[in-house]
């Protein structure tokens, strides 16, 4: 999901992987590994805000939520604003004892 998100915003912009990867002082081939889902991606929320930064996401926008999220998500982690809506947290529970 994340890697899937970003590599689409990156095309839009027409930046390639290593271009992409020098201005982020990223590993060409560890983030082809994180965009295929291989890899995590990075939790940090500064390089999140590096990432969406370089691919043009305002940080107050819906895009950046999705970026997050999906970044938590595919490491594993149940994202902040999930657990603080009532709704999704119910769900949630019945999804585990299910």
């Amino acid at each position: 999901m994340f890697g899937e998100f970003v590599k689409k915003e990156r095309l839009k912009r027409d930046l390639g992987l290593r271009e992409f990867c020098r201005a982020l002082a990223f590993d060409a081939s560890n983030w082809s590994k994180v965009e295929r889902g291989i890899l995590p991606p990075p939790q940090d929320e500064g390089r999140l805000k590096e990432i969406a930064n370089l691919l043009g996401i305002d940080e107050k926008s819906e895009k950046w939520q999705e970026l997050k999220d999906t970044a938590n998500i595919d490491a594993g982690i149940i994202p902040k604003d999930f657990l603080s809506d009532g709704e999704v947290l119910k769900s949630l529970r019945q999804l585990i004892h299910t």
